[in-house]
C-alpha cells in the first residue's frame, strides 16, 4: 500500500451528512478527504431517495392536474404518460445535483475518492490499494432498506425504494409493505399512475409516527380515492409466483393471502456498516447502530459518526445538522447542540403531511388537562379554495399556563413548506400570543396557522 499525506478529517460517506460536514470542516481551514463507494456524491438521499422520489411525486401531481384540468377551464380531452421519460427526468435532476456537490468539493479544496473505505485503526483508512491517514475520521455511511428474510429484490416483482425509482412501467397492482413516509409516498405515486395499490401495515394506522388525527384523515382521503389499506397486518411470507407475488398475512390472528403484480418493501432501514471495519476493530453499538456521545465521538478515539448510522431519526436534514455540529465540536470552541425535540418530519404525498413537536396523545400524557387545541380546515381558507387545494387542516397544540406551543401538525397543500415557521416557533418556545401577534400575509396557505391559533382560544375568524 502507498501511504498518502495526512488529512485533518476523513469523511466516509458523501451523503447529506458527510458532504455537509466536509464542507464545514474545509471552511474552518482543515484538509479534508471524502471517501464514498457510490461514485456519485449525495448518498442515498440524493441518488436513491429524497431527491429522485420528489421528482416523481411532482410528476404524479402534474398527472392529477391533467385529470382535474377541466375545473380550471382547460380542455384536456385525454393524456398519456411515458414512465421511462418520467424516470429519466428524475435521474437528470440527480445528475445535476451530483455535479453541484462535486463543484463544491473542488471549490472548498476537498479531495473526493471513490472506493469502499475500511477503517484499519483510529487515524488510518484503507481504500483499495491506498492507505489514508487522518487526525479524525467521521463515519457517515447511512442506512439501507430493511429486507424480509429470504426475500431478495429482483427489480420487477420484489422492489425496494431503489428499484421502484427505475421501473420501466408501473405494475398493474402493487402491495406496499409498510405505511411510513416512504411507503405512503410510493403508494401515492403509483396510485396516481393507475396502479391498484394496497398498503399493508403492521401497526394500527398509516404514518404511525404522526398524530393519530392526521393519520386517520389521510387514510380516509386515500381510501375514498380507491386505495386499499390494511392495518394491523403482519406479513408472514412473500413468494414470487408467476408474473406476480403472493403475500401471506396475519390480521388479528386470521390468515389471509393477497396477490399483486409486485411488492414494494418499505419496512424501515438497517445500518450500513458492512465491511466498514478491519477485523478486530470494533466500536460500541446499540442494536446495530453506532453509539456516540454529545460530540458524536464513538467508543474509539478520533472516530466520530453522524446521520442514519447512529440511529433514529433517519432524516437527511438531521444528518446535515449533525455533520455541522460534529465538525464544530471537533475543531472549534463552539459547543452547538441539536434540539431533537423540534425536528420537523415531512411526508411528500398529496396532500402532504408535516409535523414538529409532540402529538396530541403525548401532550395529554405530559400535561393532563392543561391543553388547548386549535384546528383550521383548508376548505375555509381563501388561498386554498382559489388553488383548489382544500383537503386537510392545521392542528396546533398549546399547553401550560402560558399556552406554549408544544406540537404542530399539518395535512394539506405545501404542508412541508409551512412547517418551518412552526419549527422556529417551537425552538423559540413561542406561545399562542406570539403566533397571534405575527401578521401573516394574505392570501397564503400559512394563514391557516394563525386561524388555528385563534381557534384554540375560541376566536377563529373564518370558522
Amino acid at each position: 500500500m502507498n501511504d498518502s499525506a495526512a488529512f485533518d478529517l476523513a469523511v466516509i460517506g458523501a451523503g447529506p451528512g458527510g458532504y455537509v460536514a466536509a464542507i464545514r470542516a474545509a471552511q474552518l481551514g482543515k484538509r479534508v478527504v471524502v471517501i464514498d463507494d457510490e461514485g456519485h456524491p449525495g448518498g442515498t438521499c440524493l441518488n436513491w431517495g429524497c431527491i429522485p422520489s420528489k421528482a416523481l411525486l411532482k410528476a404524479a401531481e402534474r398527472r392529477e392536474f391533467l385529470k382535474e384540468a377541466g375545473s380550471f377551464g382547460f380542455g384536456v380531452t385525454e393524456s398519456s404518460f411515458d414512465l421511462q421519460k418520467i424516470i429519466g427526468r428524475s435521474r437528470d435532476v440527480v445528475s445535476k445535483l451530483n455535479r453541484g456537490i462535486e463543484f463544491l468539493f473542488k471549490k472548498n479544496k476537498i479531495e473526493y475518492k471513490v472506493g469502499r473505505a475500511r477503517i484499519v485503526m483510529p487515524g488510518k483508512i484503507a481504500v483499495g490499494g491506498e492507505t489514508i491517514q487522518a487526525g479524525r475520521i467521521l463515519i457517515a455511511t447511512g442506512a439501507k432498506p430493511r429486507l424480509l428474510p429470504g426475500v431478495k429484490p429482483d427489480g420487477r416483482r420484489i422492489l425496494t425504494s431503489r428499484e421502484a425509482l427505475l421501473l420501466a412501467e408501473p405494475p398493474a397492482s402493487l402491495a406496499v409493505l409498510g405505511a411510513g413516509a416512504i411507503g405512503m409516498e410510493f403508494a401515492y405515486f403509483f396510485h396516481a399512475f393507475g396502479t391498484r395499490v394496497t398498503v399493508i401495515e403492521l401497526l394500527d394506522r398509516i404514518l404511525p409516527q404522526e398524530d393519530r388525527e392526521i393519520s386517520a384523515a389521510l387514510r380516509k382521503i386515500y381510501e375514498k380515492a380507491g386505495m386499499k389499506i390494511l392495518t394491523g397486518a403482519r406479513v408472514d411470507a412473500v413468494r414470487v409466483e408467476g408474473d406476480g407475488v403472493r403475500l401471506e398475512l396475519d390480521r388479528d390472528g386470521k390468515k389471509e393471502t393477497h396477490d399483486a403484480g409486485a411488492a414494494l418493501l418499505a419496512l424501515g432501514v438497517v445500518p450500513n456498516t458492512e465491511g466498514l471495519f478491519e477485523e478486530g476493530v470494533r466500536v460500541k453499538e446499540e442494536k446495530g447502530w453506532i453509539s456516540v456521545n454529545d460530540d458524536f465521538q464513538t467508543s474509539l478515539p478520533g472516530i466520530h459518526a453522524i446521520g442514519d448510522i447512529i440511529g433514529p431519526p433517519w432524516l437527511a436534514h438531521v444528518a446535515s445538522h449533525e455533520g455541522i455540529v460534529a465538525v464544530e465540536r471537533m475543531f472549534t470552541d463552539h459547543r452547538p447542540k441539536i434540539r431533537y425535540d423540534v425536528i420537523p418530519a415531512c411526508t411528500y404525498c398529496r396532500p402532504q403531511v408535516a409535523s414538529v413537536g409532540l402529538t396530541e396523545e403525548a401532550v395529554r400524557k405530559q400535561y393532563g388537562d392543561a391543553v388547548q387545541i386549535g384546528r383550521f380546515p383548508f376548505q375555509a381558507l381563501g388561498k386554498a379554495i382559489a388553488s383548489d387545494e382544500t383537503e386537510g387542516f392545521v392542528k396546533l397544540i398549546f399547553a401550560g399556563p402560558h399556552a406554549q406551543l408544544v406540537g404542530a401538525h399539518i395535512l394539506g397543500h405545501e404542508a412541508t413548506e409551512m412547517i418551518a415557521e412552526l419549527g422556529m416557533a417551537l425552538s423559540l418556545e413561542a406561545t399562542r400570543d406570539d403566533i397571534l401577534a405575527t401578521v401573516h400575509a394574505h392570501p397564503t396557505m400559512a394563514e391557516a396557522i394563525l386561524e388555528a391559533a385563534l381557534a384554540s382560544a375560541g376566536r377563529a375568524i373564518h370558522l
